[in-house]
């Protein structure tokens, strides 16, 4: 799959193609759909598909500080969009100059000047240019006008529920993995780059690697899960622990208040694993929440609570196999 990074990168040469556009926010099971949609309707015209999202959050330039929690980093959404088959993931810099672009002069200098495209296939909701001025209905105007066909996919839901990234979030935010999870299609990630804490959890015999995540991650509410925990790449053997191999661990997320602690962390005891991981960049796919946040009246309370933690989270990782 190729990356480009704004229009400058288009070959010269670049033909037609069909093109999938939106922030894609979590690659969820309708995103899902539409990316597949695209790819296949690129098959069929044997050309290239192109999914186009953009950076920051669009929410962060028309509205600064309302930045949505985010599901997915950039880089996981290309790694998504890979394993359905799209063959270029193109980064639009979402700038104030972009914001402003007419639905018109969006279609028609992005669309059909730079990438040539033969189809778009878009959500039945999508809106584009300025003001967000610009439908399904106008696309199709305008596809008429300049030789593009446009798919406008209905959204894909279950149980009287449209899956969106908003929705999801509100399911993280709550703690409700499991409905989370059934709309992403697979468990939520939250990644970072494990960082010291205040070793707390090594003195009670349960050493825990403190991730910390990048700004705007969807963090679950605070409680105990049962996670996958992996750390990316693929580099040497960290003590019994393998890069790029998925773990089992009970996570904690919230502020210790058995310590009367302040800032919000995230915690993973990885069971089956023991390593110096200080500085690696990890992922924590959330599976299952265990329990709420407690607070404790004795640290002999807490560590058999802990304990119990590890058990409970085994059990889930178990059951929940893939």
């Amino acid at each position: 799959m190729l990356r480009w990074r704004g229009l400058d990168e288009v070959p010269a040469d670049w033909g037609r193609c069909v093109l999938t556009i939106g922030v894609f926010d979590g690659v969820h099971r309708g995103h899902a759909q539409l990316i597949s949609r695209a790819v296949e309707a690129a098959h069929e015209r044997g050309i290239p598909s192109v999914l186009m999202t953009f950076d920051p959050h669009p929410m962060e330039v028309v509205r600064p500080g309302s930045h949505p929690a985010q599901l997915t980093t950039l880089a996981r959404r290309a790694e998504l969009a890979e394993e359905l088959g799209i063959d270029v993931f193109c980064v639009m810099p979402f700038t104030a100059e972009f914001m402003k672009l007419t639905p018109e002069r969006y279609a028609h200098e992005i669309l059909v000047e730079r990438l040539h495209v033969a189809e778009v296939v878009v959500g039945e909701n999508f809106t584009f240019g300025k003001k967000a001025a610009g439908n399904v209905d106008l696309l199709r105007r305008i596809g008429s006008r300049f030789g593009f066909a446009v798919d406008g996919v209905t959204l894909l839901g279950e149980h009287a529920v449209t899956f969106s990234s908003t929705y999801i979030r509100a399911c993280v935010d709550a703690g409700d993995m499991a409905a989370a999870n059934e709309a992403l299609g697979r468990p939520h990630r939250v990644e970072g780059v494990v960082v010291h804490g205040d070793g707390r959890g090594k003195q009670l015999g349960f050493p825990t690697a403190n991730v910390a995540p990048p700004m705007h991650s969807a963090i679950p509410a605070d409680g105990v899960y049962a996670a996958w925990f992996t750390v990316l790449g693929h580099g040497e053997k960290l003590g019994s622990v393998i890069p790029g191999e998925r773990y089992m661990a009970a996570v904690s997320v919230g502020t210790n208040p058995t310590f009367s602690g302040r800032a919000r962390t995230v915690e993973a005891f990885v069971l089956d694993g023991e390593a110096d991981l200080y500085g690696q960049h990890v992922a924590v796919d959330f599976v299952a929440r265990l329990r709420g946040m407690t607070k404790f009246d004795s640290v002999d309370a807490l560590v058999e609570q802990m304990g119990e933690d590890a058990v409970d989270a085994r059990r889930a990782l178990s059951e929940a196999g893939g």
